[in-house]
């Protein structure tokens, strides 16, 4: 384990203020100058141990049942030239008997890690018993020229056109207190794994009052000159496959290493970008924002859609657009336009194209490394302010006509058209628009992974003309996996319904071992509502109200099947749905700028906590979230 007093002690007495009059304020020397000392110290003091585990070796195994195994092996060998086997017999039932008291051993283990909150050693435990979620198996290093083929592939979208630098602007006028950079190195997971720099996340924790001092400078340089250090930029790139057989590159997802200061200083910035954007921005970007999820989303698109098919003469018309490598693809001279238009300083939005431009990278495919390559586009993954730089640049693709939305959970984007009486210009402009958009903004559309889905429930329905993209007609489908939700073109929820049925009654397997294993009611309880009632129950408050009989029978069955297994009382799947549309009304009428607060109308003074019903012409629309919200809320005064 890492002696965290001793390295205290080492940097405490260090004289940092020689590191940035030695580098005569150049800010990449400075900041490398003091990551090598760092990573220095911690090699000396930190002491190296080398462990060899088994992907078959349970936790419960030790030294004892080793010996064990080895005695009955051993006497089995004898017993097969003797002819005897009662030593055969007593060492096998020896072991049998050490398996059970260590078995036993390891349950009261994971048991008092339950009572005594240690979540994340009893997660290890129930895992370890079920084989929950096992690992998947890393990416073979048998092809030493994989590494840079994916480096290559990575920067497919590299322009060299664009300009990489901008005028000199005033400085810019932010910084931070040692007591802030203190308070983020102390949140760092400890857990991570180090970036290119080498400086382990556990480190930089244990250690925060004695670093932050010198990186509160560093940081606070790094705004002063609008320049990121290059040590802070580097990233390696681990590829992770996206399905189990790899067929081209991409299906790689490129996951970037990247060092764990640089990460507390995006976090900084974060926050300081966050507080300075107006509320109203892009309402229906629902990712990466406070009192938002999925659920929005989902319940946003349906509320769209219903509401306009209660009317005669309509249908809606859904295209689920696919990008691809969406953060690959970003312009930081196009992005940094935009920022300013938002009212960023100026200054800072020149630190955020150094930040993204000058980036060297890196592949690692088991032992062996690709070449570096520097890269001038995109926002890598990983990094902490990717996300918010990519919804920051998609906030101007919106809606052009009245009679269209466009929806985005970061990357995934809906347009969603609302036809009526067979006229669809608006829809097909739109489409046309965002295409334009696209192409003016370096964002490639993926034809191929873009569908369509028409949702008409008139009697007399028409033959739809199918949407072109770039001369490419899009795929019509009956049946769209959206944000985890299937959404088929009946709006009904029967394909969703037996889709989770089927994996939550395969975690039911997991959840048996457990019970065989020993484990208390209490732990059974907590291994179900993380593990199986997260699949029955999520984003319920978008789809179970306009559930069929038969499929919440179905779901609830699973429930029953599962309160059998840990012997306690599970809530009912109707009493979940319930109380989270209930806390999910609560949290939007609180929200002034959830872009479906408007729906919440309060009714006169007299009826105080009262809220005007939604008309509906169809049970569709009456059984759909918000209508049945609003009910929950009158009901409850």
């Amino acid at each position: 384990m890492l002696d965290d007093v001793a390295l205290q002690d080492c940097f405490h007495h260090v004289d940092w203020e020689m590191f940035r009059i030695a580098s005569a304020n150049n800010i990449d020397e400075y900041a490398d100058s003091v990551c090598e000392f760092i990573r220095t110290c911690v090699e000396d003091v930190v002491p190296i141990a080398t462990i060899k585990t088994f992907p078959n070796q349970k936790p419960w195994i030790d030294g004892s049942i080793r010996v064990e195994l080895k005695a009955r092996t051993t006497a089995f060998n004898q017993g097969k030239v003797s002819g005897n086997m009662t030593e055969y017999k007593q060492r096998s039932y020896s072991l049998r008997k050490a398996i059970k008291q260590a078995k036993r051993q390891y349950r009261d283990k994971v048991e008092s890690q339950f009572n005594g909150s240690d979540t994340r050693g009893m997660w290890q435990g129930l895992q370890s018993i079920t084989d929950y979620r096992k690992k998947p198996s890393p990416v073979t290093d048998q092809d030493v020229l994989l590494p840079g083929r994916l480096n290559n592939f990575s920067a497919r979208f590299e322009d060299n056109t664009v300009p990489l630098t901008r005028p000199a602007t005033k400085t810019c006028g932010l910084s931070f207190t040692a007591a802030e950079v203190s308070k983020t190195f102390k949140r760092v997971n400890p857990r991570k794994a180090a970036g290119p720099d080498g400086i382990p996340s556990r480190a930089l924790r244990a250690c925060a009052d004695q670093l932050a001092g010198v990186f509160t400078d560093i940081f606070n340089q790094s705004l002063y000159q609008s320049a990121v250090p290059t040590c802070f930029k580097r990233a390696t790139i681990v590829p992770v496959p996206k399905k189990a057989k790899v067929t081209e590159l991409n299906d790689y997802r490129p996951v970037a290493l990247t060092s764990v200061i640089m990460k507390c200083f995006e976090r900084l910035v974060k926050d300081h970008i966050t507080s300075t954007l107006p509320d109203t921005l892009d309402p229906l970007q629902v990712a990466y924002r406070p009192n938002r999820s999925t659920d929005d989303a989902i319940s946003t698109t349906l509320h769209t859609a219903l509401t306009h098919l209660d009317k005669r003469n309509t249908y809606v018309r859904m295209l689920f657009i696919d990008y691809s490598s969406a953060f690959n693809t970003i312009v930081p001279s196009k992005l940094v336009i935009k920022l300013e238009t938002l009212g960023l300083d100026p200054a800072l939005c020149n630190w955020v194209l150094d930040f993204l431009t000058g980036r060297p990278q890196v592949v690692r495919v088991g032992n062996n490394i690709s070449s570096p390559l520097i890269l001038n586009t995109g926002a890598p993954q990983g990094c902490v302010l990717s996300p918010l730089l990519y919804s920051l640049f998609t906030h101007d693709c919106v809606a052009t006509h009245a009679s269209n939305s466009i929806i985005k959970f970061a990357d995934d984007t809906t347009v969603v058209g609302l036809i009526t009486n067979n006229d669809e210009t608006a829809y097909r402009e739109e489409v046309r628009a965002l295409g334009v958009w696209c192409q003016e903004n370096n964002l490639t559309l993926n034809v191929n992974k873009t569908k369509e889905m028409i949702v008409d429930f008139r009697k007399q329905q028409r033959e739809h003309p199918p949407i072109h993209i770039d001369g490419t007609v899009v795929e019509r489908v009956a049946s769209f996996k959206f944000l985890g939700i299937h959404i088929t073109d009946k709006l009904n929820w029967s394909t969703h319904t037996d889709s989770i049925v089927k994996k939550a009654q395969q975690r039911l397997f997991n959840l048996r071992r457990l019970k065989k294993f020993g484990l208390s009611p209490k732990a059974l309880t907590n291994f179900y509502r993380c593990t199986i009632e997260s699949i029955l129950a999520g984003c319920i408050t978008a789809w179970y109200g306009n559930c069929t009989a038969l499929n919440r029978k179905a779901l609830q069955r699973v429930v029953r099947s599962a309160q059998r297994i840990t012997g306690g009382k599970l809530p009912a799947l109707q009493d979940t749905y319930t109380t989270r549309c209930y806390r999910k009304a609560i949290k939007i009428i609180k929200d002034i700028n959830h872009p479906s607060h408007c729906l919440f109308t309060p009714l006169s003074s007299r009826r105080r906590g009262q809220y005007r019903c939604i008309k509906a012409g169809t049970e569709r629309l009456k059984n759909s979230f918000y209508l049945k919200a609003i009910r929950l809320l009158n009901s409850h005064h």
